[in-house]
Protein backbone atom coordinates (compact mmCIF):
# COMPACT_ATOMS: atom_id res chain seq x y z
CA UNK A 1 0.00 0.00 0.00
CA UNK A 2 2.86 2.56 0.60
CA UNK A 3 3.79 2.55 -3.38
CA UNK A 4 0.45 3.60 -3.82
CA UNK A 5 0.50 7.09 -5.15
CA UNK A 6 -3.26 7.62 -5.05
CA UNK A 7 -5.60 9.17 -1.85
CA UNK A 8 -5.86 6.33 0.87
CA UNK A 9 -9.07 6.65 3.22
CA UNK A 10 -10.46 4.74 6.22
CA UNK A 11 -13.97 4.53 6.35
CA UNK A 12 -14.04 6.92 9.45
CA UNK A 13 -12.80 9.55 7.18
CA UNK A 14 -15.39 8.79 4.69
CA UNK A 15 -18.04 11.33 4.87
CA UNK A 16 -20.19 12.26 1.73
CA UNK A 17 -19.51 10.93 -1.99
CA UNK A 18 -19.65 14.65 -3.35
CA UNK A 19 -15.88 14.32 -3.89
CA UNK A 20 -15.30 11.10 -5.78
CA UNK A 21 -17.17 12.50 -9.06
CA UNK A 22 -15.53 10.45 -11.84
CA UNK A 23 -13.17 8.58 -9.44
CA UNK A 24 -12.35 4.73 -9.46
CA UNK A 25 -12.48 3.89 -6.19
CA UNK A 26 -11.77 0.66 -4.43
CA UNK A 27 -13.65 -0.60 -1.01
CA UNK A 28 -11.62 -3.23 0.85
CA UNK A 29 -13.78 -5.05 2.99
CA UNK A 30 -17.52 -6.23 2.51
CA UNK A 31 -19.06 -5.72 6.08
CA UNK A 32 -21.91 -3.45 6.22
CA UNK A 33 -20.06 -0.40 6.13
CA UNK A 34 -18.05 -1.63 3.12
CA UNK A 35 -21.61 -2.49 1.41
CA UNK A 36 -23.18 1.05 2.11
CA UNK A 37 -20.10 3.43 0.79
CA UNK A 38 -20.10 1.26 -2.46
CA UNK A 39 -23.61 1.70 -3.28
CA UNK A 40 -23.48 5.50 -1.67
CA UNK A 41 -19.90 6.25 -4.48
CA UNK A 42 -21.61 3.97 -7.33
CA UNK A 43 -23.89 6.93 -7.86
CA UNK A 44 -21.22 9.68 -8.20
CA UNK A 45 -18.00 7.53 -9.21
CA UNK A 46 -16.62 6.60 -12.24
CA UNK A 47 -16.48 2.95 -11.21
CA UNK A 48 -16.67 1.55 -7.75
CA UNK A 49 -14.58 -2.31 -6.86
CA UNK A 50 -15.29 -3.81 -4.25
CA UNK A 51 -12.69 -6.37 -2.27
CA UNK A 52 -13.78 -9.48 -0.37
CA UNK A 53 -11.82 -12.51 1.24
CA UNK A 54 -14.44 -14.22 2.46
CA UNK A 55 -17.62 -13.07 0.43
CA UNK A 56 -20.68 -12.90 2.61
CA UNK A 57 -24.77 -13.38 2.66
CA UNK A 58 -26.62 -10.03 1.77
CA UNK A 59 -29.83 -9.63 3.29
CA UNK A 60 -32.73 -7.12 2.58
CA UNK A 61 -34.33 -4.89 5.37
CA UNK A 62 -37.66 -6.15 4.26
CA UNK A 63 -38.82 -9.77 4.50
CA UNK A 64 -41.77 -11.72 3.82
CA UNK A 65 -45.56 -9.50 3.49
CA UNK A 66 -42.76 -6.73 3.62
CA UNK A 67 -42.35 -6.89 7.71
CA UNK A 68 -38.57 -5.84 8.72
CA UNK A 69 -36.35 -8.99 8.53
CA UNK A 70 -35.61 -9.43 11.85
CA UNK A 71 -39.46 -9.34 12.75
CA UNK A 72 -39.70 -12.49 10.74
CA UNK A 73 -35.98 -13.91 11.58
CA UNK A 74 -35.79 -13.68 15.50
CA UNK A 75 -38.08 -15.94 16.79
CA UNK A 76 -38.52 -18.61 19.82
CA UNK A 77 -39.67 -20.92 17.51
CA UNK A 78 -36.86 -20.73 15.00
CA UNK A 79 -34.01 -21.20 18.03
CA UNK A 80 -35.72 -24.18 19.29
CA UNK A 81 -35.77 -25.24 15.31
CA UNK A 82 -31.91 -24.10 15.30
CA UNK A 83 -30.85 -26.57 18.97
CA UNK A 84 -32.47 -29.78 17.85
CA UNK A 85 -31.60 -29.82 13.82
CA UNK A 86 -28.55 -30.89 12.50
CA UNK A 87 -26.49 -28.15 11.19
CA UNK A 88 -25.91 -29.79 8.37
CA UNK A 89 -30.06 -29.93 7.46
CA UNK A 90 -30.00 -26.02 9.28
CA UNK A 91 -27.32 -24.81 7.06
CA UNK A 92 -28.67 -26.35 3.52
CA UNK A 93 -32.34 -24.68 4.83
CA UNK A 94 -30.64 -21.23 5.77
CA UNK A 95 -28.37 -21.16 2.36
CA UNK A 96 -31.53 -22.14 0.12
CA UNK A 97 -33.44 -18.73 1.88
CA UNK A 98 -30.67 -16.86 1.66
CA UNK A 99 -29.90 -17.55 -2.43
CA UNK A 100 -33.66 -17.02 -2.69
CA UNK A 101 -33.81 -13.77 -3.90
CA UNK A 102 -30.69 -13.99 -5.94
CA UNK A 103 -27.93 -16.82 -6.26
CA UNK A 104 -24.70 -15.17 -4.37
CA UNK A 105 -22.56 -17.21 -6.60
CA UNK A 106 -23.84 -15.71 -9.70
CA UNK A 107 -22.79 -12.43 -8.30
CA UNK A 108 -19.38 -13.29 -6.91
CA UNK A 109 -20.93 -13.28 -3.11
CA UNK A 110 -20.63 -16.34 -2.04
CA UNK A 111 -19.09 -17.48 0.92
CA UNK A 112 -15.15 -18.53 0.50
CA UNK A 113 -15.53 -22.49 1.05
CA UNK A 114 -13.48 -22.82 4.62
CA UNK A 115 -14.60 -19.22 5.97
CA UNK A 116 -16.98 -18.38 9.12
CA UNK A 117 -20.19 -16.83 6.95
CA UNK A 118 -21.34 -13.53 7.93
CA UNK A 119 -24.41 -11.43 6.97
CA UNK A 120 -24.52 -8.01 5.92
CA UNK A 121 -27.84 -5.69 5.28
CA UNK A 122 -28.13 -3.83 2.25
CA UNK A 123 -30.89 -3.19 0.24
CA UNK A 124 -29.15 -2.10 -3.35
CA UNK A 125 -25.92 -3.79 -3.63
CA UNK A 126 -27.08 -6.60 -5.39
CA UNK A 127 -28.81 -4.28 -8.34
CA UNK A 128 -25.85 -2.38 -8.53
CA UNK A 129 -23.81 -5.34 -9.24
CA UNK A 130 -26.50 -6.02 -11.78
CA UNK A 131 -25.52 -2.54 -13.92
CA UNK A 132 -22.38 -2.66 -13.04
CA UNK A 133 -21.62 0.33 -11.14
CA UNK A 134 -20.22 -1.88 -8.31
CA UNK A 135 -17.53 -4.41 -9.37
CA UNK A 136 -16.63 -7.31 -6.47
CA UNK A 137 -13.34 -8.49 -6.42
CA UNK A 138 -11.16 -10.69 -4.50
CA UNK A 139 -9.01 -9.40 -2.24
CA UNK A 140 -5.98 -7.64 -2.90
CA UNK A 141 -2.44 -9.24 -3.49
CA UNK A 142 -0.42 -5.59 -3.79
CA UNK A 143 -0.43 -1.90 -4.57
CA UNK A 144 2.10 -0.78 -7.20
CA UNK A 145 1.04 3.32 -8.21
CA UNK A 146 -1.88 3.39 -9.51
CA UNK A 147 -2.93 -0.22 -9.93
CA UNK A 148 -4.32 -2.98 -8.00
CA UNK A 149 -3.56 -6.66 -8.30
CA UNK A 150 -5.67 -9.23 -6.60
CA UNK A 151 -5.72 -12.81 -5.41
CA UNK A 152 -7.18 -14.02 -8.58
CA UNK A 153 -4.30 -12.53 -10.65
CA UNK A 154 -6.39 -9.23 -12.29
CA UNK A 155 -4.86 -5.48 -12.20
CA UNK A 156 -7.11 -3.20 -12.09
CA UNK A 157 -5.48 -0.10 -13.52
CA UNK A 158 -5.97 4.01 -12.50
CA UNK A 159 -7.46 3.51 -9.39
CA UNK A 160 -7.89 7.24 -7.66
CA UNK A 161 -8.69 5.98 -4.57
CA UNK A 162 -8.89 3.21 -1.57
CA UNK A 163 -11.27 3.44 1.08
CA UNK A 164 -10.63 0.97 4.07
CA UNK A 165 -13.87 -0.86 5.70
CA UNK A 166 -12.16 -3.65 7.99
CA UNK A 167 -13.20 -2.85 11.34
CA UNK A 168 -11.56 -0.99 14.07
CA UNK A 169 -9.20 -2.07 17.53
CA UNK A 170 -10.56 -1.56 20.74
CA UNK A 171 -8.51 0.59 23.24
CA UNK A 172 -9.89 1.51 27.12
CA UNK A 173 -6.67 4.10 27.56
CA UNK A 174 -8.66 5.61 30.46
CA UNK A 175 -8.01 2.62 32.15
CA UNK A 176 -5.34 1.04 34.16
CA UNK A 177 -3.59 -2.24 33.89
CA UNK A 178 -4.48 -5.26 33.55
CA UNK A 179 -7.94 -3.34 33.45
CA UNK A 180 -7.07 -1.67 30.30
CA UNK A 181 -5.95 -4.87 28.59
CA UNK A 182 -8.33 -7.58 29.97
CA UNK A 183 -11.41 -5.33 28.91
CA UNK A 184 -9.94 -5.42 25.15
CA UNK A 185 -10.67 -9.29 25.07
CA UNK A 186 -14.19 -10.00 25.55
CA UNK A 187 -13.69 -13.83 27.04
CA UNK A 188 -12.80 -11.75 30.12
CA UNK A 189 -15.95 -9.65 30.82
CA UNK A 190 -18.66 -11.91 32.48
CA UNK A 191 -21.37 -12.05 30.54
CA UNK A 192 -20.15 -9.23 28.53
CA UNK A 193 -20.59 -7.09 30.73
CA UNK A 194 -18.26 -7.29 34.30
CA UNK A 195 -14.92 -7.20 34.46
CA UNK A 196 -13.89 -10.69 35.70
CA UNK A 197 -10.66 -9.59 37.41
CA UNK A 198 -12.45 -6.94 39.59
CA UNK A 199 -12.76 -8.40 43.31
CA UNK A 200 -15.73 -5.46 43.90
CA UNK A 201 -18.44 -4.97 41.30
CA UNK A 202 -17.85 -1.34 40.75
CA UNK A 203 -17.76 -1.27 37.03
CA UNK A 204 -20.00 -2.82 34.13
CA UNK A 205 -19.37 -2.60 30.25
CA UNK A 206 -22.76 -1.48 28.58
CA UNK A 207 -23.07 -2.02 25.00
CA UNK A 208 -19.58 -3.37 24.59
CA UNK A 209 -21.35 -6.56 22.52
CA UNK A 210 -22.18 -7.62 18.95
CA UNK A 211 -25.55 -9.60 18.40
CA UNK A 212 -27.40 -11.52 15.40
CA UNK A 213 -30.48 -9.35 16.62
CA UNK A 214 -30.80 -5.63 17.64
CA UNK A 215 -27.61 -4.12 19.83
CA UNK A 216 -29.89 -1.95 22.00
CA UNK A 217 -32.54 -4.57 23.05
CA UNK A 218 -28.76 -6.29 24.35
CA UNK A 219 -27.85 -3.23 25.88
CA UNK A 220 -31.25 -2.34 27.36
CA UNK A 221 -31.04 -6.05 29.72
CA UNK A 222 -27.27 -5.08 30.37
CA UNK A 223 -28.60 -1.47 32.31
CA UNK A 224 -30.82 -3.23 33.98
CA UNK A 225 -28.91 -6.40 35.06
CA UNK A 226 -26.26 -3.91 36.24
CA UNK A 227 -27.72 -1.74 37.80
CA UNK A 228 -29.50 -4.15 39.82
CA UNK A 229 -26.25 -5.55 40.66
CA UNK A 230 -24.61 -2.29 41.69
CA UNK A 231 -27.28 -2.13 44.15
CA UNK A 232 -26.74 -5.93 45.43
CA UNK A 233 -30.32 -6.94 44.22
CA UNK A 234 -28.09 -9.66 41.98
CA UNK A 235 -24.95 -11.52 42.81
CA UNK A 236 -21.98 -12.69 40.29
CA UNK A 237 -19.43 -14.86 40.96
CA UNK A 238 -16.16 -14.38 43.14
CA UNK A 239 -13.37 -12.87 41.10
CA UNK A 240 -11.16 -15.99 41.05
CA UNK A 241 -13.68 -18.13 39.40
CA UNK A 242 -14.42 -15.44 36.61
CA UNK A 243 -10.55 -15.41 35.94
CA UNK A 244 -10.50 -19.31 35.98
CA UNK A 245 -12.87 -19.78 34.01
CA UNK A 246 -12.04 -16.68 31.24
CA UNK A 247 -8.90 -18.48 30.93
CA UNK A 248 -9.95 -22.03 30.63
CA UNK A 249 -12.36 -20.50 27.49
CA UNK A 250 -9.63 -18.43 26.24
CA UNK A 251 -7.58 -21.99 25.62
CA UNK A 252 -10.81 -23.71 24.17
CA UNK A 253 -10.85 -20.91 21.71
CA UNK A 254 -6.96 -20.87 20.63
CA UNK A 255 -7.73 -24.78 20.09
CA UNK A 256 -10.94 -23.77 17.71
CA UNK A 257 -13.15 -25.84 20.23
CA UNK A 258 -15.38 -22.12 21.18
CA UNK A 259 -16.51 -19.77 19.27
CA UNK A 260 -14.60 -15.66 20.07
CA UNK A 261 -16.94 -13.37 21.31
CA UNK A 262 -14.79 -10.92 20.47
CA UNK A 263 -14.97 -12.25 16.68
CA UNK A 264 -18.60 -13.90 16.56
CA UNK A 265 -21.43 -12.46 17.00
CA UNK A 266 -23.66 -13.81 19.76
CA UNK A 267 -27.11 -15.34 19.02
CA UNK A 268 -29.61 -12.86 20.02
CA UNK A 269 -32.53 -14.78 22.07
CA UNK A 270 -29.60 -16.94 24.13
CA UNK A 271 -28.82 -13.85 25.31
CA UNK A 272 -31.32 -12.12 26.00
CA UNK A 273 -32.49 -15.18 28.22
CA UNK A 274 -29.11 -15.59 29.88
CA UNK A 275 -29.41 -11.50 31.00
CA UNK A 276 -33.20 -12.37 31.59
CA UNK A 277 -32.81 -15.21 34.00
CA UNK A 278 -30.50 -13.21 35.95
CA UNK A 279 -32.94 -10.04 35.97
CA UNK A 280 -35.91 -12.90 37.04
CA UNK A 281 -37.46 -10.96 33.75
CA UNK A 282 -37.32 -13.86 31.16
CA UNK A 283 -40.76 -15.37 29.86
CA UNK A 284 -41.56 -18.87 31.05
CA UNK A 285 -43.29 -19.44 28.13
CA UNK A 286 -44.76 -23.25 28.92
CA UNK A 287 -46.38 -21.48 32.19
CA UNK A 288 -47.86 -18.99 29.53
CA UNK A 289 -49.69 -21.50 27.21
CA UNK A 290 -51.83 -22.77 30.14
CA UNK A 291 -52.10 -19.40 31.88
CA UNK A 292 -52.66 -17.07 28.47
CA UNK A 293 -52.20 -19.00 25.25
CA UNK A 294 -53.02 -16.34 23.08
CA UNK A 295 -49.91 -14.67 24.89
CA UNK A 296 -47.83 -17.47 24.76
CA UNK A 297 -48.87 -17.58 20.98
CA UNK A 298 -47.50 -14.64 19.96
CA UNK A 299 -44.13 -15.38 22.76
CA UNK A 300 -42.82 -18.69 20.68
CA UNK A 301 -44.02 -17.85 17.42
CA UNK A 302 -44.34 -13.90 17.24
CA UNK A 303 -40.89 -12.00 17.02
CA UNK A 304 -38.83 -11.28 20.20
CA UNK A 305 -39.12 -7.79 20.73
CA UNK A 306 -37.95 -6.38 24.17
CA UNK A 307 -41.76 -6.38 25.40
CA UNK A 308 -41.11 -9.87 26.22
CA UNK A 309 -38.85 -8.69 29.19
CA UNK A 310 -41.84 -6.31 31.03
CA UNK A 311 -43.68 -8.95 31.34
CA UNK A 312 -43.39 -10.23 35.04
CA UNK A 313 -40.49 -9.98 37.23
CA UNK A 314 -38.81 -6.47 38.08
CA UNK A 315 -39.74 -3.67 36.34
CA UNK A 316 -42.91 -5.49 35.11
CA UNK A 317 -45.17 -3.12 32.45
CA UNK A 318 -48.82 -3.59 32.39
CA UNK A 319 -48.81 -2.51 28.68
CA UNK A 320 -46.28 -5.37 27.52
CA UNK A 321 -49.14 -7.89 27.09
CA UNK A 322 -50.96 -5.48 24.75
CA UNK A 323 -48.05 -4.34 22.58
CA UNK A 324 -46.93 -7.65 21.75
CA UNK A 325 -50.60 -8.75 20.23
CA UNK A 326 -50.66 -5.80 18.35
CA UNK A 327 -46.88 -5.25 17.40
CA UNK A 328 -48.26 -6.91 13.80
CA UNK A 329 -50.40 -3.99 13.20
CA UNK A 330 -48.24 -1.46 14.75
CA UNK A 331 -45.37 -1.93 12.70
CA UNK A 332 -46.84 -2.01 9.37
CA UNK A 333 -49.59 0.66 10.35
CA UNK A 334 -47.87 4.03 9.26
CA UNK A 335 -47.05 2.54 6.21
CA UNK A 336 -51.01 2.22 5.78
CA UNK A 337 -51.28 6.43 3.94
CA UNK A 338 -54.02 4.81 1.27
CA UNK A 339 -55.89 2.00 2.91
CA UNK A 340 -57.66 -0.56 0.12
CA UNK A 341 -60.21 -2.77 0.99
CA UNK A 342 -59.36 -6.05 1.45
CA UNK A 343 -55.34 -5.03 1.96
CA UNK A 344 -52.93 -7.17 3.30
CA UNK A 345 -53.60 -8.57 6.98
CA UNK A 346 -51.69 -9.35 9.37
CA UNK A 347 -50.22 -12.98 9.18
CA UNK A 348 -52.79 -15.64 10.88
CA UNK A 349 -52.45 -18.95 12.56
CA UNK A 350 -52.88 -21.02 9.48
CA UNK A 351 -50.04 -18.97 8.05
CA UNK A 352 -47.90 -19.71 10.87
CA UNK A 353 -48.92 -23.48 10.60
CA UNK A 354 -48.37 -23.63 7.14
CA UNK A 355 -44.83 -22.08 7.06
CA UNK A 356 -43.43 -23.74 9.99
CA UNK A 357 -46.03 -26.58 10.97
CA UNK A 358 -43.46 -29.46 8.69
CA UNK A 359 -39.79 -27.92 10.44
CA UNK A 360 -41.49 -27.81 14.21
CA UNK A 361 -43.13 -31.56 13.41
CA UNK A 362 -39.25 -33.09 12.49
CA UNK A 363 -37.52 -31.12 15.32
CA UNK A 364 -39.75 -32.41 17.57
CA UNK A 365 -39.02 -36.01 16.56
CA UNK A 366 -35.54 -35.55 16.38
CA UNK A 367 -35.71 -34.05 19.96
CA UNK A 368 -37.64 -37.11 21.20
CA UNK A 369 -35.30 -39.11 19.69
CA UNK A 370 -32.39 -37.74 20.86
CA UNK A 371 -34.07 -37.89 24.37
CA UNK A 372 -35.40 -41.81 24.15
CA UNK A 373 -31.68 -42.17 22.89
CA UNK A 374 -30.15 -40.67 25.98
CA UNK A 375 -32.51 -43.31 27.78
CA UNK A 376 -31.37 -46.52 26.30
Amino acid sequence: IHKFQGQILHSQEYKIPAGFQGKRVLVIGLGNTGGDIAVELSRTAAQVLLSTRTGTWVINRSSDGGYPFNMMVLRRHHNFIAQVLPSCILKWIQERRLNKRFNHANYGLNITKGKKPKKIVNDELPTCILCGTVTIKTSVKEFTETSAVFEDGTVEENIDVVIFTTGYTYSFPFFEEPLKTLCTKKIFLYKLVFPSNLEKTTLAMIGFISLTGSILAGTELQARWATRVFKGLCKIPPSQKLMAEAMKKEQLIERGLMKDPGVDKLDYISYLDDLASFIGVKPNVPLLFIKDPRLAWEVFFGPCTPYQYRLMGPGKWDGARNAILTQWDRTLKPLKTRTVPGSFKPASVSHYLKAWGAPILLASLLLIYKSSFFLK
